[in-house]
């Protein structure tokens, strides 16, 4: 009687936190992006190399890579220029091609918000821009890789907070640049921010639709890079991120999985993810994480804390990071003990 108690003295708080802060009416919900990318219908319907095109929303990144290996310079040139926006955004196609279709779809973009991600230099792998936006951009040579890094965000970033000014160390690519600068050189690290996230603290954060969607997209991602023959990735999980990887923590085909500032994995354990890859955790004092309850009761919530030592992850020191976005700011021993995980040492 006491635990069920405080399960719903928890749960209660859990609907405070939420409604307290961003409202629980469905209409702040935010609808996932899902399925194949824009302009797959022309693509499917496309004849010009004689043959079928693969089936974006069915074929898997093998069958993808395996079809674009049989094309010549020419052909793929033609695809390319033809059909920028499934290019681009079709895992297991050569990534030196995505970059090129992402540049020249972001080039036709009138956008504001995709100004800065056109700018010569970068590196998109992807670039969705239905709903709020979804982009993912490599820091360093991903082709040489010895190591493969993917961090994962959490809550309100999209197209348009990908790489803000502000709050640096929360965004996608900032984290990212930051790891990137602290490992040695011979790896490269990739800021996914493919899938639809939460805004704000309301209803969508609090429950894991979002992130069963973002699961499917991140599985899909990584099984990319992996059909085009790069090294198995260590994925780092901020905040709701960590939700996403959760969900998806046994299809990942990950080294490892480092949670920071986590609301919960939807795992009661570390066996509860189902993965072969070293989970890892850090939190600091000041996160405005440890507030949140760690719960899971009708679908509110997200289960056990990833920090707590029964969960079995291993511990990040964190003592230098402040608050929920301060563990890639250099300097601190978080941002160190993350690049020793993304470079193998700690292995």
């Amino acid at each position: 009687m006491r635990r069920y108690a405080r399960t719903m003295a928890a749960l209660a708080l859990a609907t405070a936190v939420v409604t307290g802060t961003a409202g629980w009416a469905s209409g702040n919900t935010e609808r996932a992006v899902t399925g194949p990318p824009p302009g797959s219908a022309a693509w499917r319907a496309d004849g010009v190399l004689g043959r079928a095109l693969p089936d974006p929303a069915r074929a898997t990144p093998e069958q993808v890579r395996r079809f674009f290996a049989g094309l010549n310079s020419t052909q793929q040139q033609e695809l390319l220029e033809r059909h920028p926006s499934v290019v681009g955004n079709l895992d297991g196609a050569p990534l030196e091609l995505r970059y090129r279709a992402n540049s020249l779809a972001l080039r036709a973009s009138h956008d504001p918000r995709y100004r800065s991600l056109a700018a010569p230099g970068r590196q998109i792998l992807a670039f969705d821009p239905r709903g709020r936006g979804q982009v993912a951009e490599v820091f360093g040579d991903l082709r040489s890789a010895r190591h493969v890094s993917v961090v994962v965000p959490g809550s309100d970033i999209d197209a348009g907070t990908f790489d803000r000014r502000s709050d640096v160390y929360g965004t996608p690519a900032g984290m990212a640049r930051s790891l990137y600068a602290a490992t040695g050189g011979d790896g490269a690290v990739v800021a996914w921010a493919g899938y639809t996230t939460p805004v704000g603290l309301g209803l969508d954060a609090a429950t894991g639709t979002l992130a069963e969607a973002g699961a499917e997209r991140l599985t899909r991602f990584t099984a990319g890079l992996a059909a085009d023959g790069l090294p198995a990735p260590v994925v780092f999980c901020h905040s709701y991120g960590s939700v996403v990887c959760g969900l998806a923590a046994s299809r990942l085909g990950a080294t490892d999985l480092v949670v920071l500032g986590s609301p919960g994995m939807r795992a009661d354990d570390v066996a509860g993810l189902r993965t072969g890859a070293r989970v890892w955790v850090a939190k600091d004092d000041t996160d405005w994480i440890d507030d949140v309850p760690h719960v899971e009761v009708f679908g509110l919530g997200h289960g056990a804390d990833p920090a707590d030592p029964g969960f079995g992850a291993l511990p990040v020191p964190a003592e230098d990071a402040e608050g929920h976005t301060g563990y890639f700011a250099p300097g601190t021993d978080s941002l160190r003990a993350f690049a020793g995980i993304a470079e193998g040492v700690s292995r």
